[in-house]
């Protein structure tokens, strides 16, 4: 029989916990194959809602003998996390772990569907409110439902994983092999950046992830513990940090420069022809391009043989002329299409082609270079 630690991370949660505990266990009795421990990792809560976990499990062992209470100072959820994940490794030897918010919003009749999941092969089971299926409150504020969703289409892009819709949720079942790999990674995030971190080092592990769509409810009891503003900028940082997408967009953004400088030094200082000019400072920019993205934006990838660097600039090169290609297409289409006219933004006026090229260089030619880069150039090892 496979064993599971369902992880409970409680501050404050004296209203909600006790019921939380007997749902899942409701839920449990009617698992075959599992065997599921509850671990309460409370960050002593001036509540007593570890007292009440000790409690509930003295007034009858046998009942409550996989309920198990650990307490840890409060250092937010990461930290209460990894203190759950160490000791149910050490302990208990799972094959999977969840994670759970202990305040109802979740809810434990999805437990088996997690498992099913896993049963059938992945690695990393994820919750998902916004896939056919999931929702959020419908009488959630505005800005938080902005704050969620667009949090985690920014997140989705940023690391150039549309399929996993859910980032930031916080319903989960991950194989042991999962969480022993990234414990060593994930000391230094704290709060909910914790759970990208936690997604983000699976997927370089080379997980299988797989959604299940949940249906998340606003806690009824007790005080939310999410200070909004402080979770989106810590969130944007990480991304910021930690995407090959965004450091290839600012790598192209150099790139841009290189070549319009040499352009411009060769034609008006060294009098070389347009045509050749423009050649030049575009091979010098692919080449700067590759090498800024080979040593920063896929460090994770890097080539380091001198006879692959060769090879790889001489791909890199195909897929830049791919590009090219795109351009010209798409520009020969939006003129006979669109035609070409003078724009106005207040008194400032631009011929349209201008925002065609814009355009197709952001939604087409951005993310075909990407894609192909990692699938031609930079292969995953």
């Amino acid at each position: 029989m496979r064993k599971a630690a369902i992880i409970l991370p409680t501050y404050n949660e004296a209203k909600n916990i006790e019921k939380m505990i007997l749902s899942i266990m409701s839920v449990s009795d009617t698992v075959n194959n599992w065997d599921i421990h509850i671990i309460v990792v409370d960050s002593n809560s001036p509540d007593n809602t570890g007292k009440i976990v000790e409690d509930l499990y003295n007034t009858n062992r046998k009942k409550f003998k996989n309920l198990h209470v650990l307490h840890t100072k409060k250092e937010g959820l990461g930290k209460a996390y990894l203190e759950g994940f160490r000791i149910a490794l050490e302990k208990l030897k799972p094959f999977v772990l969840f994670e759970m918010d202990a305040d109802l919003s979740h809810d434990p009749k999805k437990i088996p569907e997690f498992l099913k999941k896993i049963e059938e092969g992945a690695d990393f089971v994820i919750g998902s409110r916004y896939r056919k299926g999931g929702s959020i409150p419908s009488d959630w504020a505005l800005h938080r439902k902005a704050y969620s969703f667009f949090g985690n289409w920014i997140i989705r892009f940023g690391f150039m994983k549309l399929r996993i819709t859910d980032w930031t949720t916080g319903y989960r079942a991950i194989k042991a092999w999962v969480i022993r790999d990234s414990l060593p990674k994930l000391g230094n995030y704290t709060g909910y950046v914790f759970q990208v971190a936690l997604l983000h080092n699976a997927l370089i592990s080379k997980a299988r992830i797989e959604e299940v769509p949940i249906n998340f409810k606003d806690r009824k009891e007790g005080v939310s513990k999410i200070n909004s503003f402080q979770y989106i900028m810590h969130t944007l940082l990480y991304v910021l940090q930690n995407s090959s997408f965004i450091k290839f967009c600012i790598v192209g953004g150099v790139g841009f420069v290189v070549d319009f400088t040499f352009a411009y030094a060769f034609i008006h200082f060294l009098a070389i022809p347009k045509v050749l000019s423009n050649m030049m400072s575009a091979e010098i920019a692919i080449i700067s391009n590759f090498m800024f993205n080979n040593y920063w934006s896929f460090a994770h990838k890097r080539i380091r043989r001198s006879s692959s660097l060769l090879f790889s600039l001489l791909k890199f090169n195909l897929v830049s002329s791919g590009s090219v290609f795109i351009q010209g297409a798409g520009m020969w289409l939006a003129l006979n299409l669109l035609g070409d006219h003078i724009l106005h933004i207040g008194s400032v006026e631009f011929h349209s082609w201008i925002l065609y090229k814009v355009v197709i260089i952001l939604f087409i030619v951005i993310p075909y270079s990407y894609i192909f880069y990692n699938k031609f150039v930079w292969k995953d090892k």
